[in-house]
């Protein structure tokens, strides 16, 4: 494959189903497993709550090393699709271990079982189709228009599978009980994701380019220094962190807002509707808006759409119609978010060769990977963190003032004031403009004869 030949149609399509793939794990994670442990594993929810924040420091340094091993990886199938494939299987596995902690076990041994379960899956597994599927993008193609779409098309395969997965868990649970429901969600899962490994194919390497790649590749001592130097790599570890730190916020507090603040506990449905869908839609629109915004610009709109439709959130009170507007103008603005900021990492990637002279699509990927697990993590703990703090208690029929204002401010403020944190790492996310500048120094560093 030529750097600059465009992905067809139809491998940009299973790309964005490989993707979608992977959020099935992501959806009963962040949704169910929860729910899984305390009331059919009877593992108690204080013992769950701390080994997910435990998990996360082992994932930030996992997502690293697996960065740095797809950047030494060499072999005919290339650098990350090896990876990816392997991902496949492994995540069918992975999935099916979670959901069959053994009933009969003591207290202490369900909880090593999930333990070694769940790092498994999410510091091992997840970590490998995470890092690998990303740095597919620029692997690929170096089209700019091509990777932008590739971006929207993992958005919208994300965005599709997971609102399919997280609507049929439920019911296949009560029809089949977790064992099986497990079994079905991950052969799904590893399928979509094996089938994207196995379709999709990374660009040959130009001639100059070709010597590093079949042994003169830089070391890790030297790629990581040059990684950590790009500023670029910094801020969508840290627009990944925060993006996911609303996100799964939200979700945290969404039922609680639902059934306290809103007083209807069935309206959890219309919430998760009106917060899905819109950002589905205009994933669709990013193409078009690509060719006359640019990335920064897509995303600051982004940014900005998330604050209003909190603000309105915050101030509708228990104005359900309000509430829903605010809530599908903040999924318009997350939609952005979703896509572009995986758009970026080509971007990044290409600065950084050409300002250090290492190209590290693994490590760099590796920003995508960390600040995602780091965000989802510690935002469904900060909900809970919050309603302790007021005294929540679910055994009381009726809960204190302090407690619904808190769910209030939760579920709305709350997420504004992270918008504004985006907002501003978005503006200083200006990787866009050196793009004429790398783009000819690195075309003429990878077309120049290899000097041995």
């Amino acid at each position: 494959m030529n750097a600059n030949k465009k992905v067809p149609l139809w491998r940009k399509t299973v790309y964005g189903l490989g993707t979608g793939g992977g959020n099935v794990f992501s959806q009963i994670g962040a949704a169910f497993l929860l729910s899984y442990y305390t009331d059919t594993a009877l593992i108690g929810a204080a013992a769950i709550g701390t080994m997910f924040v435990v998990c996360r420091i082992f994932d930030g340094i996992s997502d690293l090393i697996m960065g740095a091993i797809v950047d030494k990886t060499n072999t005919k199938w290339g650098k990350a699709r090896p990876w990816l494939i392997l991902s496949g299987p492994l995540t069918f596995l992975g999935i099916v271990l979670l959901m069959h902690v053994p009933e009969s076990a003591g207290d202490t041994a369900k909880l090593i079982y999930a333990y070694a379960t769940y790092i498994f899956m999410s510091v091992v597994v997840y970590t490998i189709f995470g890092i690998a599927n990303t740095a597919m993008l620029p692997l690929m193609t170096r089209d700019r228009d091509d990777n932008t779409m590739l971006a929207t098309f993992s958005a919208v395969g994300n965005s599709v599978i997971g609102l399919i997965a997280g609507s049929s868990i439920t019911p296949l649970v009560l029809a089949f009980g977790w064992h099986w429901a497990s079994i079905i969600l991950g052969a799904i899962a590893g399928v979509l994701i094996l089938i994207s490994g196995l379709v999709n194919k990374e660009i040959q390497p130009e001639e100059g380019e070709a010597a590093q790649v079949q042994g003169e590749q830089p070391s890790l001592k030297q790629q990581f220094p040059a990684v950590m130097k790009n500023r670029y790599f910094w801020l969508l570890l840290l627009i990944g962190i925060f993006s996911l730190l609303m996100n799964a916020n939200a979700i945290a507090a969404q039922s609680y807002y639902a059934s306290y603040v809103i007083g209807d506990a069935m309206f959890m449905s219309t919430l998760m509707t009106a917060g899905q869908a819109p950002g589905i839609i205009i994933l669709f629109l990013m193409p078009a808006i690509s060719k006359r915004w640019s990335k920064r610009a897509y995303l600051t709109m982004g940014a900005v759409l998330l604050i209003i439709g909190f603000l309105i959130c915050g101030f509708a009170g228990t104005n359900t119609t309000l509430v829903v507007i605010g809530v599908v103008i903040r999924a318009l603005g997350a939609g952005p978010l979703l896509s572009a900021v995986f758009a970026f990492v080509p971007d990044v990637v290409e600065y950084g060769y050409w300002k250090y002279g290492v190209r590290s699509e693994g490590l760099i990927s590796s920003a995508q990977s960390i600040g995602s697990k780091i965000g989802m993590g510690f935002g469904s703990a900060m909900c809970a963190w919050i309603l302790a703090a007021v005294g929540y208690s679910a055994t009381l029929e009726t809960q204190s003032e302090a407690v619904i204002s808190a769910i209030q401010f939760d579920y709305t403020f709350v997420g504004a004031i992270i918008g504004v944190i985006i907002l501003v790492l978005v503006l200083l996310t200006d990787v866009e403009k050196y793009a004429p500048q790398f783009r000819e120094a690195n075309a003429q560093k990878d077309q120049a004869p290899a000097n041995k």
